[in-house]
């Protein structure tokens, strides 16, 4: 029995030489001019934008930088009235301060920010709700007293 030899693998194509040779030619497979067609030439390093200042140059490094997003250190949290009185009626609390509240998930403690939480009016509540801690608006300090709760 004879085995016959199959070959696995293609040779390897032999760039640049000479435009009849069918492969390569004058660019020889790198493309067109510049940069990239140039010897010794690999992929950039990271952070490498094409020769302008990169955005590491361009921040400062000392602490205390602030800019746009990052420049408040108070985060604020608007809540509805509607809502805390949603926690008095079927939570059964008797009076609502800033721990409870992040208890019950209406406010998410940031880190190393501090939160203000301001309650707005949306309507009069149906039960007495005391507020502790808490900053309200004029109608809702008018609409809790209403009902007979107190806001401190």
């Amino acid at each position: 029995m004879k085995f016959l030899s199959v070959k696995t693998s293609k040779p390897s194509k032999r760039l640049g030489r000479g435009m009849g040779s069918g492969v390569g030619g004058h660019t020889v497979g790198r493309g067109g001019k510049g940069q990239t067609a140039r010897g010794g030439h690999k992929s950039p390093k990271p952070g490498f934008e094409g020769g302008q200042n990169p955005i590491s140059r361009r921040l400062p490094k000392l602490k205390g930088f602030s800019r746009g997003f990052f420049k408040s250190k108070v985060v604020s949290k608007v809540l509805r009235l509607s809502d805390l009185e949603a926690l008095v009626k079927y939570k059964g609390i008797d009076v609502l301060d800033i721990s409870k509240l992040v208890d019950f998930g209406l406010v998410r403690p940031r880190f190393n920010k501090d939160t203000t939480i301001k309650v707005l009016y949306d309507r009069d509540p149906e039960v007495p709700i005391n507020l502790q801690g808490v900053k309200v608006s004029k109608s809702v300090k008018e609409a809790i007293e209403r009902t007979g709760g107190s806001v401190k």
